[in-house]
């Protein structure tokens, strides 16, 4: 398939179109003045494309059609190459849906800049914490807003980037990404109440329990939690980590009672060996 098979759909402005492609795909189209004196069914002009953003689903690249009629064409700019970045980075698949959410937030966002409205993200301690990567995205991604157009974000604006990268990492809703957020938090809280102990937040087995419990949630939120198997195997965890066990079947009471989600026996398994690790 060849870009010269492409045929305009919709002007959206002077800079992006949506267009055909040979497949019958709706795509959308960017490159200074591609939409210039050019009307639907003409072919786009080649040598002014200059990124083509292919949308799966036929609603997504539609939504994103609207949106950039309504937003400067250098606001996804922007959010695309945060997008790419990301994908590099963290090398991990991204829902498309992340072009969308992305580009509205970075629009928004800049719009509440110039109406000295930024808000404090109460998130951003946990994001820095939980989703690291992620954060370093964030931070990326308001350098390059300094880069391009000369606003300079909080770090707040960081940590809720970050958030949009986790949620289409987990491919759920944001409001479902700030509940298992908040889940970790009140995870770790708990495993600190029980033992009356800090955790080390330096260390590898710290981490390690981040991770674990952080794919824990996404597991209860995506409803792919590991089956129950052999009940050898969470008898020999409760017998070599009696303590651990019961915090663990705590948590599993607490994710029950206040997210209303079930907790697997080898899911609660796994965890103890995690809080073994991180209690040594």
């Amino acid at each position: 398939m060849q870009n010269s098979n492409m045929r305009i759909e919709k002007i959206i402005n002077n800079n992006v179109i949506s267009a055909m492609d040979g497949d019958g795909t709706e795509v959308v189209v960017m490159g200074r003045g591609i939409g210039y004196r050019m009307k639907q069914g003409m072919e786009v002009p080649q040598e002014k494309i200059e990124k083509i953003f292919r949308l799966e689903n036929p609603g997504t690249a539609g939504r994103l059609g609207n949106l950039l009629e309504k937003i400067p064409p250098e606001h996804l700019e922007i959010s695309a190459e945060i997008i790419d970045y990301a994908r590099n980075v963290l090398n991990r698949k991204l829902n498309e849906n992340i072009y969308l959410t992305l580009t509205d937030h970075i629009n928004f966002s800049i719009e509440r800049y110039r109406k000295k409205m930024m808000f404090r993200n109460p998130l951003i301690r946990e994001v820095k914490s939980f989703y690291k990567e992620e954060y370093l995205v964030g931070e990326y991604a308001i350098a390059l807003v300094e880069k391009k157009i000369g606003i300079r974000f909080p770090p707040d604006e960081a940590a809720s980037i970050a958030l949009h990268i986790v949620n289409a990492e987990y491919n759920i809703k944001m409001r479902d990404t700030i509940d298992i957020t908040n889940l970790i938090q009140e995870v770790l809280g708990l495993i600190e109440e029980y033992f009356q102990m800090g955790l080390e937040e330096n260390s590898i087995s710290y981490e390690r329990l981040i991770t674990h419990v952080r794919f824990l949630a996404e597991r209860i939120y995506c409803k792919e939690l590991l089956d129950d198997g052999s009940p050898e195997f969470s008898q020999m965890i409760e017998k070599l980590y009696p303590e651990e066990y019961r915090c663990s079947l705590k948590i599993r009471d607490f994710i029950r009672k206040s997210y209303e989600h079930y907790v697997t026996d080898e899911e609660v398994a796994y965890l103890a060996v995690h809080i073994k690790r991180v209690r040594a």
